[in-house]
């Protein structure tokens, strides 16, 4: 890449679309030398362009917030959702394309000067949320939209309903918006597994700089975690369900909804099914597959209320 205006803009977009760049990898995605790309950033310096540079092993650059508001490179689609969003608020109502309003908001937010973060912070408390909204903290948002974007570990301050707060080391994949809630769908490193947290209960998020290969995750699993995090509630009652069937076969049945289940020997699964309420057992335990033996394991007193209800039920049906 000659062209030295040209090579310019690409290196503005690299800084742009991740936190942090070493000189080696900037060379190579330019296919330039590193003393070039020095060259390179020096010119960015003096069009008013903020890049902070470390030196070490690992040392490299990044774009941080200067004294004024430099010129943003976006995505077509970052593009899109600005025009779409203006007109959408204008009206008064927004349909879809959170994700890219949140793409474009943490860019923007990396570059923005002090005094013009400042009255972001003060007007947003009065602006109105959307029905159903959970009031989530848009510094928590857009920290883990630029650890997703980033491919960054982070530690999460977590504070799950009517639980102690705790602390998660996650590889975010990705944020996703239902119903007026925000959910961050991450790899939990001590769980050596996935998990979806409700970013409204995400207290604070500090980045462990270290980043990560990202892990396969097809838009359907995503899906199924966020509907599975949906459902998933403070729980007063406690139940399990112990089936004739191997640890694997039922995961493979039930996919995400098998979060909890554990091997009871080689040939049982106990899965948990308890919830707020008796009927919320009645109807976990009728997601199980037909033929299978199972027993439930129940307190005395629940176990009489299910089986009125489910006799009840029974007289009912034989009307």
């Amino acid at each position: 890449m000659s062209d030295t205006t040209g090579r310019a803009l690409v290196l503005l977009n690299l800084l742009q679309s991740h936190r942090h760049w070493s000189a080696p990898e900037l060379a190579q995605r330019l296919g330039v030398t590193v003393r070039t790309v020095r060259r390179d950033v020096e010119r960015l310096r003096e069009l008013g362009y903020r890049i902070d540079s470390t030196a070490g092993v690992h040392g490299g650059y990044r774009l941080a917030a200067g004294a004024s508001l430099p010129p943003l490179l976006l995505s077509d689609e970052e593009a899109v959702a600005i025009a779409i969003g203006l007109r959408l608020v204008a009206a008064g109502r927004v349909r879809r394309g959170a994700e890219f309003a949140l793409s474009v908001l943490a860019k923007l937010e990396q570059v923005l000067p002090v005094r013009l973060r400042r009255r972001v912070s003060a007007l947003a408390p009065t602006l109105p949320h959307a029905p159903g909204s959970s009031g989530v903290s848009s510094e928590v948002l857009t920290d883990l939209a630029l650890a997703c974007r980033d491919r960054e570990r982070v530690r999460l301050g977590y504070a799950p309903a009517g639980g102690e707060r705790q602390e998660r080391r996650v590889e975010p994949h990705s944020l996703v918006p239902v119903g007026g809630d925000w959910y961050l769908v991450c790899w939990d490193l001590d769980r050596a597994d996935w998990r979806t947290f409700r970013v409204d209960r995400v207290r604070d998020v500090e980045p462990l700089r270290v980043t990560f290969a990202p892990r396969a995750l097809a838009p359907e699993r995503v899906e199924a975690l966020v509907a599975v995090a949906r459902t998933w509630g403070p729980r007063t009652q406690d139940a399990a369900a112990v089936l004739d069937m191997p640890i694997g076969a039922f995961k493979a049945a039930f996919g995400e909804w098998s979060q909890g289940a554990k091997a009871d020997g080689p040939e049982r699964t106990r899965w948990p099914v308890g919830g707020a309420s008796v009927r919320d057992i009645a109807y976990g335990l009728s997601w199980l597959p037909a033929g299978t033996p199972y027993r439930v394991e129940l307190a005395d007193a629940d176990r009489d209320e299910l089986r009125e209800l489910l006799q009840h039920m029974l007289t009912a049906l034989d009307r």
